[in-house]
């Protein structure tokens, strides 16, 4: 039994439409910052690379090359502190949304089985477990799950650098996650498509804790996978270029239901994520470019009376009023300012309080939106 279609939800942003076309209205025109859509240019080595392999007239390996796995296991252990990750243990995705949606049922979850997922959350985690059959479950605190519900636990996301609201799980966090998940048999899942853009400390200096590392798992990556994507750090959305990796036994499984479906990145894509992979100094300029936008759209919302609360990673600021007012209510007034915004109820009940606003705008959009933000 999977899930009934014909209770799918509406597409959140759907639901939007009638403050773009009053955000439209505006006499300066429309400033989008609701999604966070990249709108830099893709960087010309990702281009290089993605149009010297375009005579690709034969059908690519679901697994990815070799020279993408390479690329991978690499990355981790340069950059991500997991030595652990194997060739086998990597599996090429079609972006990473796609994973996040069918991860459960690719893993042969359903009925009975519970899929938990931060209570204040991208909406496809809940999704994908409906679409599996499984229950969703958001949760602030696994401590928290009662004994019976937990012991259907199949699946724990974790999401860090977290969407909405830019929190980061540090390393105890993590190992503790990776613990309750052993005791019970589940598998964890770590979103981290936002690693590549921490803000404040530890975090800046550090880097973001990754799930693999070899400190926050004992050395022992069974039962943990990780998700990652170029589409933010690379400005590469249209792409659709990203992975999965981690624990071997669970990627080979993933791998055999994704042939079967043929579910395979294109081969030019698979060149221009291995060349990606191999120039960090592009990474370094795309996060020189949000800093700077987030810098000046968080001094101009504080001055014009709103709060910024955490948003000390990732590529949104979570804002809300310092009498926290509902969040249409702020998604209206700034509206009316041509600036339109995500309600943070999109995420989530504990959500209903604040918006979540994207640094994907352009140099100009951002100056704009702080010009009128002005008090």
């Amino acid at each position: 039994m999977g899930f009934d279609l014909a209770g799918l939800p509406v597409f959140p942003w759907d639901l939007l439409e009638p403050y773009k076309a009053l955000a439209a209205a505006h006499p300066g025109g429309l400033i989008d910052l609701s999604v966070g859509t990249p709108v830099d240019p893709t960087p010309p080595v990702l281009r290089q690379a993605l149009a010297a392999a375009a005579d690709s007239p034969g059908y690519p390996a679901t697994v990815g090359t070799a020279a993408l796995r390479q690329a991978v296991v690499q990355h981790y252990a340069q950059v991500r502190g997991a030595s652990g990750v194997v060739p086998d243990g990597v599996l090429p995705t079609l972006g990473s949304k796609e994973m996040v949606a069918l991860l459960p049922s690719l893993l042969g979850l359903g009925p009975g089985d519970v899929v938990v997922h931060p209570h204040i959350a991208y909406p496809t985690y809940d999704l994908g477990a409906r679409l599996a059959g499984a229950t969703p479950l958001p949760n602030a605190c696994l401590d928290e799950i009662p004994a019976e519900v937990a012991a259907r636990v199949k699946l724990v996301w974790v999401n860090s650098p977290a969407n909405p609201h830019g929190a980061v799980l540090g390393p105890e966090a993590l190992r503790y996650v990776v613990q309750w998940a052993r005791t019970r048999g589940a598998v964890v899942a770590a979103d981290e498509c936002y690693a590549a853009l921490a803000w404040e400390e530890p975090w800046a200096s550090q880097g973001v804790p990754c799930l693999l590392a070899d400190s926050n798992n004992g050395g022992d990556l069974t039962g943990l996978l990780a998700l990652y994507s170029l589409s933010k750090q690379s400005s590469a959305a249209g792409y659709r270029a990203a992975w999965t990796a981690g624990d071997p036994e669970l990627i080979g499984r993933l791998t055999a239901v994704r042939k079967h479906i043929g579910l395979m990145m294109p081969g030019p894509v698979q060149a221009a994520l291995v060349a990606a992979l191999a120039d960090p100094s592009h990474v370094a300029a795309q996060r020189e470019l949000y800093g700077r936008r987030r810098a000046l759209l968080t001094q101009a919302l504080e001055a014009a009376g709103l709060v910024v609360e955490g948003s000390e990673a990732g590529l949104y600021l979570w804002v809300t009023t310092a009498d926290r007012q509902d969040c249409w209510a702020t998604v209206a007034a700034l509206a009316g300012l041509g600036i339109l915004v995500a309600p943070g109820s999109f995420y989530g009940e504990a959500g209903a309080h604040h918006v979540r606003i994207a640094l994907t705008g352009s140099d100009r959009d951002m100056a704009q939106a702080a010009a009128r933000l002005a008090p």
